[in-house]
């Protein structure tokens, strides 16, 4: 499977795929991947592979973009923190997003790449309660940064659908997956969901099969954001009713996070890349580029407003909610 760092490209209250065009968008959000991303990329008309000079992932042949909810602790005192990410282990970079691409682990399976022109989302960012939540968006409370012990692939063990309800001595881990079922036709859909599909029963990486409805099988994409909470684990600031942190569309539980992709490979990479079965962020065949470089990568913010420091209100003056 690829797993290969994205480093941040901005922090940005603008989202092309939900709200396109509009100038803020509702809530912040982290991006990462190409620097053609922008307030308005209308589906094909709008290609980033062609568009982009740069990118902030490993794989240079990747002008993708990837984004999601950014995560703020909010101290007893009301006040709001941006909570910085960290690299996740064996990778190197600055605050983003790892990124993964899995085949089916049966070692023989094909998967047809992502086509010019796809995006989807995963999740419900006004979601409050555990019931309608998307399959294997869960959280990972870690006891250290070293992740000793892992405690096994995502969503199993002591993993929460939630936030948290304790402090993390090793920051926590979001874990955001898609769905891995095509139906062969459209590029995206009006909810940005429904020309995609789980597995109808079992897992993708078990060779679960796809529904009739939705036949062709994609790599399985995933994001694993790894929240430094460490630096707020100070019981003075720590608030004594309930978990302190909180979501940038004012989630206060956790269920709301969500996941948006925006396919940008160059022509062929990602096929090249899935049928050679490549491993990590190196791979035969296609391009990469070192920490020193992808993070060069950037464009500026869109809408101009504080989002560091402690705050009085979170960006877009978002109010939080826990239910």
């Amino acid at each position: 499977m690829l797993r290969f760092q994205c480093s941040q490209l901005v922090i940005d209250r603008i989202d092309p795929l939900v709200q396109p065009g509009i100038l803020p968008s509702t809530h912040l959000h982290q991006i990462v991947g190409g620097n053609a991303f922008n307030v308005s990329m209308p589906p094909l008309e709008y290609d980033p592979a062609s568009q982009a000079t740069c990118t902030t992932c490993d794989f240079s042949e990747d002008l993708s973009n990837y984004w999601t909810a950014n995560l703020y602790f909010k101290a007893k005192n009301g006040t709001f923190k941006r909570v910085p990410q960290m690299v996740n282990l064996g990778l190197s970079g600055r605050e983003g997003v790892t990124v993964y691409y899995i085949p089916p682990y049966d070692g023989k399976s094909t998967v047809t790449a992502f086509p010019k022109g796809f995006r989807m989302l995963v999740g419900d960012p006004g979601l409050r309660i555990r019931e309608g939540q998307q399959k294997q968006l869960c959280h990972r409370c870690f006891s250290n940064k070293e992740q000793d012990p892992f405690g096994g692939p995502p969503c199993t063990g002591e993993d929460t659908f939630d936030l948290p309800k304790r402090t993390c001595g090793g920051g926590i881990r979001t874990t955001i997956t898609f769905p891995t079922c095509w139906n062969g036709k459209d590029l995206d859909s009006p909810n940005h969901k429904d020309h995609v599909a789980y597995p109808t029963n079992g897992s993708f990486e078990n060779g679960g099969p796809c529904p009739a409805s939705h036949p062709v099988k994609m790599p399985q994409l995933m994001y694993e954001v790894m929240w430094d909470t460490t630096s707020f684990n100070d019981p003075s600031i720590w608030p004594e009713d309930g978990q302190p942190f909180v979501y940038s569309m004012g989630d206060g539980t956790g269920y709301g996070q969500h996941g948006d992709y925006l396919f940008g490979w160059k022509d062929g990479a990602l096929q090249k890349a899935m049928d050679q079965r490549c491993l990590g962020n190196t791979c035969t065949g296609l391009q990469t580029q070192t920490a020193d470089v992808s993070t060069k990568c950037g464009v500026g913010q869109a809408v101009k407003e504080p989002i560091e420091g402690w705050l009085e209100e979170l960006p877009g003056g978002m109010q939080v909610t826990y239910g």
